[in-house]
């Protein structure tokens, strides 16, 4: 069975203000290697197991995304350029219309690290059986921290060697229950990565959200095409629901499995989470760009452009990018969303 990587790229990444911005989103930025977090998505799902990758991004990307995958050697089968936002579940129905109903699709977001491929392509081959068989699989992320800020799944009992039957999907939990999850052993984080075969899907859209595929179906059947670029109709692309694949067919369709995997996965949702993630030097701090750093501990300090110079400072969070600094106290960069809507209600 052939296994095709879908590449969701339509997110704004925001939480990484200053850098990542709409014209410009994480997944297109180099934030933890010298290739674009794009690039190294492609990269993964790379070899004689996989054919060409579908994409699915927003409108206004699509030439940074066509140079940014050509720079790796990737060339797409599609590149499907939404013409609104309307969240996963559609945008994974894009991708498996724009494929072959046999296919198996690999969904991945375009922002997501992955430092040990090699225990993410075992995972996917253990999966692959059950996939052939008509299951919709997820992948589960082990967790290492009583996380409130990821859904959880809940793990059921085991289906074949390292896969197992999800026994329920947990919403973003407060912070008791997380402990709870962590220390019982039989739960994973959602990490919003998936394996099944394009009909599975379509086919549970069908059963539990079918104004999504009609709206879909329309949009693709109404696309215009230029080579591989596939610009679905914007009148019936707009007419779908806007849901979560989770929400929309995971927690409702019945044959739904995951396989645990401690891959050194991440989703550099903050910029506290790529200082997590980084290279540091001895002294704790991860410095990317022009910094002059005397006497600081446990910081991260990235610039694109003007020099940053420190003295005598701790757990602190600086990037400049063009006209805008950001400064912030470790352990807070989830507050960045505070500034962007001060921002947008200033303007």
């Amino acid at each position: 069975m052939t296994i095709v990587p879908v590449i969701l790229s339509g997110g704004s990444g925001t939480r990484l203000w200053p850098m990542s911005r709409p014209e410009m989103p994480k997944q297109l930025l180099a934030l933890t290697a010298e290739e674009t977090m794009l690039q190294l998505t492609a990269q993964r799902a790379h070899g004689e197991a996989f054919a060409a990758p579908i994409v699915v991004a927003n409108a206004r990307h699509a030439d940074h995304i066509g140079e940014q995958l050509a720079a790796v050697g990737t060339a797409p089968q599609a590149v499907i350029l939404e013409p609104v936002a309307r969240n996963t579940a559609p945008a994974i129905a894009l991708a498996a219309l724009a494929a072959q109903p046999e296919d198996a699709l690999l969904v991945m977001p375009s922002d997501h690290v992955i430092a040990d491929v090699a225990a993410f392509h075992a995972a996917i081959e253990a999966a692959m059986p059950l996939v052939a068989d008509g299951w919709l699989v997820t992948f589960g992320i082990a967790p290492d921290a009583p996380e409130t800020g990821y859904g959880w799944i809940r793990i059921g009992e085991e289906l074949s060697a390292g896969v197992h039957r999800v026994a329920r999907f947990v919403e973003k939990p407060p912070r008791d229950k997380a402990e709870a999850m962590l220390a019982s052993g039989d739960h994973a984080w959602n990490g919003g990565i998936f394996l099944f075969r394009a009909d599975m899907f379509l086919g549970a859209l069908a059963a539990h959200a079918p104004a999504m595929l009609t709206a879909t179906q329309d949009a693709m059947r109404d696309a215009r095409r230029e080579g591989t670029r596939i610009h679905p109709d914007a009148i019936a692309f707009g007419a779908s629901p806007s849901d979560s694949i989770d929400y929309a067919v995971m927690e409702r369709a019945e044959r739904v499995a995951v396989v645990p995997v401690a891959m050194g996965w991440s989703d550099v949702g903050s910029w506290d989470a790529l200082h997590a993630i980084s290279e540091r030097d001895t002294s704790g701090n991860a410095h990317r760009g022009e910094v002059l750093a005397i006497d600081t501990r446990d910081c991260l300090i990235r610039t694109d452009g003007i020099r940053v110079s420190v003295v005598g400072v701790s757990d602190l969070i600086v990037v400049a990018s063009g006209n805008d600094v950001l400064i912030l106290p470790r352990g807070r960069s989830q507050e960045v969303k505070k500034l962007i809507e001060a921002m947008k209600d200033r303007d």
